[in-house]
Formats: structure tokens, C-alpha cells, sequence
């Protein structure tokens, strides 16, 4: 006669398999307790009836395929450079609220400084409004500064992440000669 137990836990998912044959006098130690062997097999999923391979994962509807812009979960996120370091984040929106109506803004701030660092991130409900800001606003002048205006974010061809329009990578300095 087999015994099989499992214990198991909700953080971690553990099976303590026993296996005792013909319990009986003989099987029994001097103390009284069985001999049995204890085999413990632990992880994610161990012997379980559902599989990883058939999940279904939710995603956000594409637009299109191929390269372009990219939308954020909840809207249309532009990149707004050249920002005026005393700018509110009320001069962003009454600059940008013609094109459309304006889900957010992020203005970050300098924690040393408490100015602005340059730059504001605003989401768009609709492709439209964010694409007509893009035309209309980049190049144009915000608190005496030229402003430029991009996507936030780009979707790839699969061949690797794309940069925005204008974007130059920084390389390192030569080192000194000796």
C-alpha cells in the first residue's frame, strides 16, 4: 500500500511526496515512527494541469505595423524640448491646448534648483490632436525660446529601438595621449 502527502503553501508552491510500502511492525524504528522516504520537489507550476504555453496576454491594439509613432497606454505622449527653465506648467498648456485636449503634463523640475530641466512630456487623447501638435508647435517660440517638438515614443521594425528626430548619440572623449 502506497501514502502520498503534499503540503503546500500559497507563497511558494512545495510537494512533500511520502512513500511508505506494507506499513506494518517491521517498518517501524525504535521510536515508534514509520520509515518512509521523503522526496520534496519545489517551484512554479510543479505538476500542475495548467501550462505557460497556451496564456493569453493582454496588449495594446496597434495602429498600423512597421516604424512609427507609438501609442502610450493611455494616449499620445509628445516630447516638448527647449523649454524655458522659469516656464509653469500652465504656459505648456495654454501653448499646447489649441491642437486638442490635453489628457496630462509633465514638467519635471531640478531637485537642485527648483527649475525646470528643459523639457515637458503632454499626452493627447487622439493621434490627431498630438500630431498636429507636432507640425504646428515645433519650431515655434515658447517664454523667448525656440521649443522642438517629437514623438515620445516610436515603435520599431524589430530590428531595434528607433531615436527620435534629431537625437545625436553622445560618444566618449579621446583620452589624453601619454
Amino acid at each position: 500500500r502506497r501514502v502520498h502527502g503534499s503540503v503546500s503553501s500559497m507563497a511558494e508552491a512545495d510537494v512533500l511526496e511520502l512513500e511508505t510500502d506494507n506499513l506494518g511492525a517491521e517498518e517501524m524504528d525504535e521510536g515508534g515512527a514509520s520509515k518512509a522516504t521523503a522526496t520534496k520537489k519545489k517551484g512554479r507550476g510543479f505538476g500542475g494541469s495548467r501550462t505557460e504555453d497556451n496564456a493569453t496576454y493582454e496588449s495594446i491594439p496597434s495602429e498600423g505595423s512597421g516604424p512609427g509613432p507609438a501609442r502610450s497606454v493611455e494616449g499620445w505622449i509628445i516630447f516638448v524640448t527647449g523649454v524655458h527653465e522659469e516656464a509653469q506648467e500652465d504656459h505648456v498648456r495654454d501653448k499646447f491646448a489649441e491642437f486638442g485636449e490635453i489628457k496630462n503634463i509633465h514638467l519635471n523640475l531640478d531637485r537642485r534648483t527648483g527649475f525646470v530641466k528643459g523639457y515637458a512630456l503632454i499626452e493627447y487623447e487622439t493621434f490627431k490632436e498630438a500630431e498636429r501638435a507636432i507640425k504646428e508647435a515645433d519650431g515655434s517660440d515658447l517664454l523667448g525660446q525656440t521649443v522642438q517638438v517629437a514623438w515620445a515614443f516610436m515603435r520599431t521594425d524589430g530590428s531595434g529601438a528607433k531615436r527620435r528626430s534629431g537625437a545625436h548619440r553622445r560618444g566618449r572623449s579621446p583620452s589624453p595621449e601619454n
